[in-house]
């Protein structure tokens, strides 16, 4: 595509048509995600916390199918109506994206679904969900935390033929246990003869939590660091790993997600990655001044990731290829924080099912 035909796309557009940089919408809302494609989005994500952003942004395409199942089934629990309301909302988001998807030949419009935040210790019942969210829709992803369990469970769902998306990750250790736990379940199902060319797994980098992760620690340990340092950790971390999983080859691609400011966006572009994005920064985006360039093989200042280094014990961990065990995962600062606001979502979108439309309105006798 040559420069006269760029001056009429968005910065989005341009992103996507001019790099090997895709983007995918960060909520499965219609209306969200029906501007997003119009923007060149291939993909888009779900969880509780989006849906619940869905319910009370687009109650009026809901309602009445929400009722309908409550009606149908009344026996059924609060949270079995929800994980329904979950899937159908998924599902409605994957059906969006199935004409890419065919276009793509499976290599894009997938629709990134997560498995109950509450089983990241539970290998079996993440396995087990992963494989249900799957079958869904021929362009399901199912997102799968990196924490100790779900590396274990990552490996077992790739080789069972599921399309991960690695979430709860904001370091290159995680990055890297992700990759290498994917090409062991590819390696697994080679050796049984099983196929490999359809499945297209990719490991986020939660870039702007592990900023926030960054700041948390400075404000709580009383460390002093350049205010213009700070919004670059994620992006040093992201622009690590990627060098790393291009250095080896690793069939897994890199996913930005959790958006802070345009850096996550723009130090981005040029990568073979994706950049989930939500609504409100498509937009501030696509209304910005700033340039569409390849920026991905430009190296974040070595001053600014010295200093970090330097500074911060917990950008060394997110940095380090070795900064942290597997083990040590489920402990680091950034997957406490994510885990709990998740599983929050969780047990929020229960509460709204169950109070919103499950229980009868006692204003209304």
């Amino acid at each position: 595509m040559d420069m006269a035909e760029t001056t009429d796309l968005s910065p989005l557009q341009a992103t996507v048509g001019t790099t090997r940089t895709d983007f995918w919408n960060d909520s499965c809302s219609i209306e969200e995600l029906t501007y997003a494609i119009e923007h060149g989005a291939v993909g888009a994500t779900s969880n509780p916390t989006i849906v619940e952003q869905v319910l009370r942004q687009e109650r009026h395409l809901w309602e009445d199918r929400i009722h309908q199942i409550i009606s149908e089934n009344p026996s059924r629990t609060d949270e079995d109506v929800m994980w329904q309301v979950f899937e159908e909302i998924g599902a409605k988001g994957a059906e969006l994206l199935l004409p890419i998807f065919e276009r793509e030949n499976g290599r894009k419009g997938r629709l990134s679904i997560q498995t109950n935040p509450a089983n990241y210790r539970n290998v079996d019942r993440m396995v087990e969900q992963a494989q249900h969210f799957a079958a869904l829709a021929p362009n399901m992803q199912v997102k799968l935390p990196a924490t100790s369990a779900g590396i274990v469970a990552i490996e077992e769902a790739t080789f069972r033929g599921v399309n991960i998306n690695a979430t709860v990750s904001f370091t290159v250790p995680q990055a890297i246990a992700v990759a290498e736990a994917v090409e062991r379940g590819l390696n697994r199902r080679e050796a049984e003869g099983l196929p490999t060319a359809d499945l297209t797994p990719v490991t986020t980098i939660m870039v702007g939590r592990t900023d926030d992760w960054m700041q948390v620690v400075t404000r709580r340990d009383g460390i002093i660091v350049s205010p213009t340092s700070l919004p670059w950790a994620g992006i040093a971390v992201f622009k690590k790993a990627y060098g790393l999983y291009q250095e080896r080859g690793y069939r897994s691609r890199l996913l930005a997600a959790a958006y802070r400011h345009h850096l996550h966006w723009s130090e981005l572009i040029g990568g073979d990655i994706v950049l989930t994005i939500p609504s409100a920064w498509q937009k501030l985006f696509n209304a910005s001044q700033v340039e569409v360039r390849e920026r991905m093989a430009e190296p974040v200042d070595s001053r600014i990731v010295q200093e970090l280094y330097d500074r911060i014990p917990d950008f060394r961990q997110a940095y380090d290829e070795n900064g942290l065990t597997v083990d040590q995962f489920d402990s680091y600062g950034a997957t406490v924080r994510t885990l709990r606001g998740f599983i929050g979502s969780h047990h929020e979108l229960i509460r709204v099912i169950r109070e919103d439309f499950m229980l009868p309105d006692p204003d209304s006798r």
